[in-house]
């Protein structure tokens, strides 16, 4: 349908509401497309779509309307990256983390209605939450840091950014080696560790103002993947937080996961929309291309050659392939009433990451071998999609580590539950 909104394409069977929110984002997919090969080449974000996003009232996009916000889900979400990532990934990556922000603010809210925090623990909880939320709904820009330079080999990510007691607040020291909007975020949102602990229990978050003492950011580097997503992360030493600012209430991320049916971020399903997009992006643009051109000999469209129909037809088998793992795994997590467990969930996510962005990429490469050498260069849309979904191999885990882990579950929870059958 022409009338069709791009995040449509995606989520294709939205509310009458879920439109409305869609109708916003397609407005602003116009700027984000003719801005996003300067911001490749710049390998910066571009600070004109801070007001562009504002504007539009999309900084609130899945914030309660109770909180000032436009009251999106996850469905709304993957839609909105999905859209801008046919645009501008880097811009859709980065409004991805700004958005994983309202995780730390509803899934604290849930855990108290849940029963998960004593009487006492809960004011200072729900003045976090609330706190979040009418920041993004407000327009604040949240940056969302959790990841390290720090790895260990039995997690994806180690947090060895501590957080020490001080009065009246807290001292932060680390390094946050990625998380879109350096420099640009108003606050980043950062995952620190308690001074003493060393399990998940001391796993706090503040709300890090991005000019205060003691922050600085990383050296930019020149890296593969969205170079206009300002993802070269921060440091910190010795930056103090008042107590407003933080939820450090030992156990507190504990008890929010326990409400999530997702992952550690938050919503990280909306990131593989981003991929997705970008793929859907280089396949129309290469689709259009090889039509319109035509051979000398013959005036026929290059698109009808032989190797050009066995390349289109491999890219539309990638880009469907990523559409099915994308849209199974958005069902998982946000159909009522659940229809798997939350091991279920998180397993099937371990293998959907890793198979939507090999396929995503995938798209790319054939993009890539069906345009030849004249596409074969640094900038434009092939150029800019070899890079950008690349990183998508190696983004927070590679394809094989996901099944392995996915492995893992699935064997301990059939493990278990033949221990349980055993009598004894």
């Amino acid at each position: 349908m022409a009338d069709r909104l791009t995040g449509e394409r995606l989520v294709n069977d939205m509310t009458v509401d879920e439109k409305s929110r869609a109708a916003l984002v397609e407005q602003v997919l116009p700027v984000l497309r003719a801005k996003a090969e300067q911001a490749d080449a710049d390998g910066a974000f571009p600070m004109s779509h801070i007001d562009l996003l504002r504007d539009a009232g999309l900084m609130g996009l899945i914030v309660p309307e109770e909180y000032g916000g436009l009251g999106g889900t996850l469905r709304d979400l993957a839609a909105a990256t999905y859209a801008m990532g046919t645009a501008c990934p880097s811009t859709a990556l980065s409004f991805f983390f700004h958005n994983t922000s309202a995780s730390r603010g509803l899934l604290p809210l849930e855990a108290i209605e849940s029963g998960l925090f004593a009487d006492d623990e809960v004011p200072v909880v729900k003045a976090f939450a609330e706190k979040v939320l009418r920041l993004m709904s407000a327009g604040t820009w949240l940056a969302n840091f959790a990841s390290e330079s720090v790895k260990s080999s039995s997690a994806n990510i180690a947090i060895a950014t501590t957080a020490v007691r001080t009065a009246g607040g807290w001292h932060l020291t680390g390094e946050k080696s990625f998380g879109c909007a350096t420099g640009v975020a108003d606050y980043y949102l950062v995952t620190a560790r308690l001074d003493g602990y060393e399990t998940a229990d001391g796993l706090t978050m503040f709300l890090v103002p991005r000019d205060a003492p003691g922050v600085t950011e990383r050296p930019r580097w020149e890296g593969l993947g969205m170079r206009g997503s300002a993802n070269h992360g921060i440091r910190l030493q010795s930056v103090f937080i008042p107590d407003d600012d933080a939820l450090a209430v030992p156990g507190a991320f504990v008890k929010m996961l326990q409400c999530s049916r997702g992952s550690f971020v938050g919503n990280q399903l909306a990131i593989t929309a981003v991929y997705v997009g970008a793929a859907q992006g280089v396949y129309d643009d290469t689709l259009e291309r090889l039509t319109r051109k035509t051979f000398a000999d013959t005036g026929k469209s290059i698109a009808e050659s032989p190797m050009h129909q066995v390349i289109i037809g491999d890219m539309t088998e990638r880009l469907e392939t990523a559409y099915l793992w994308l849209r199974r795994q958005l069902l998982l997590e946000t159909c009522e009433p659940p229809i798997a467990t939350k091991s279920e969930v998180y397993a099937q996510w371990r293998i959907a990451k890793g198979s939507i962005c090999q396929a995503a990429f995938d798209v790319a490469m054939g993009a890539f071998k069906a345009s030849g050498t004249s596409s074969a260069t640094m900038n434009g849309v092939v150029g800019r999609a070899v890079r950008d979904l690349a990183m998508g191999l190696v983004m927070t885990f590679p394809p094989e580590r996901g099944r392995l882990e996915a492995a893992s579950v699935i064997t301990s929870n059939k493990a278990n539950e033949l221990f349980a059958s055993v009598k004894v």
